[in-house]
């Protein structure tokens, strides 16, 4: 259940890789609860804010707050904040040599110190929740992509975090495979999850979304409800973007394409 208490809190966010400024200022909110796409063209931006959240990525100047705590203070227990972060990435780095359930334990063990018996009730609940509960005892190389990815989301959930981060989970993905992993994320946004994602499935975006966010180069350029940012796009970078994803033959020159 979305409510007032802001659980992502952005201010004044820059990010340069050397003379390449990818970041140019960024302010934004996400309240606890909120499901937050972030879209936009490739090179916008979008995958560098989501990994500033967690401090995969520093931030050049700026500040980042979770659940009230300052991320970026150089005197942050930065492992203590993660904690409470689940990221789950384009490709779903699972340990080959293991099974999936062995996947859930292993973080848990290590990082929350979580005895065996619990770890594993724990991993397979949450292989359950994203109907995984029959390949519990599979290594990655026996699942599809789509499988795969619900192993690394679970491997999340596993860890108890608060907030989810989803960095075009499934990009990597054929077609058919998509609609199992959006499932799994229409679930968590049904049951209260604040989530900040960065997809280019539009549609996604336009049902589960409480707000979309589009970026271009590096700044925010439109933010506002699903159905109007998606539906009805007021600022003509977002129109110019939106037809090429939603209608990409309509906007091609004549001749090309074809």
């Amino acid at each position: 259940m979305k409510t007032s208490e802001t659980e992502i809190s952005i201010r004044g966010l820059h990010k340069s890789f050397g003379d390449n400024e990818v970041l140019r200022g960024i302010d934004l909110d996400v309240a606890a609860g909120e499901v937050v796409c972030v879209i936009g063209p490739s090179g916008s931006g979008k995958s560098t804010l989501l990994r500033c959240v967690n401090l995969l990525e520093e931030p050049t100047k700026g500040q980042v707050f979770v659940g009230g705590t300052e991320v970026t203070d150089l005197d942050v227990d930065i492992d203590a904040v993660r904690r409470r972060i689940g990221m789950v990435f384009q490709q779903f780095n699972l340990f080959p040599h293991v099974t999936a359930v062995e996947n859930l334990t292993l973080p848990q063990r290590r990082v929350l110190r979580r005895g065996k018996e619990e770890a594993a009730r724990v991993a397979r609940e949450n292989l359950v929740r994203v109907g995984l509960a029959d390949k519990a005892d599979a290594y990655p190389a026996q699942l599809s992509g789509g499988q795969q990815q619900r192993v690394a989301i679970a491997r999340a959930l596993a860890m108890g975090p608060e907030v989810m981060l989803f960095d075009e989970p499934t990009s990597a993905l054929d077609p058919e495979l998509v609609g199992d992993v959006l499932a799994v994320m229409r679930m968590l946004a049904a049951e209260g999850m604040t989530m900040m994602v960065v997809t280019h499935e539009m549609s996604f975006a336009r049902e589960v979304a409480d707000r979309v966010v589009f970026m271009d180069e590096g700044r925010i350029v439109e933010e506002g409800p699903a159905d109007r940012v998606v539906g009805d796009p007021q600022h003509e970078r977002t129109r110019h973007f939106l037809t090429r994803i939603l209608d990409p033959a309509a906007a091609e020159p004549p001749g090309e394409g074809s």
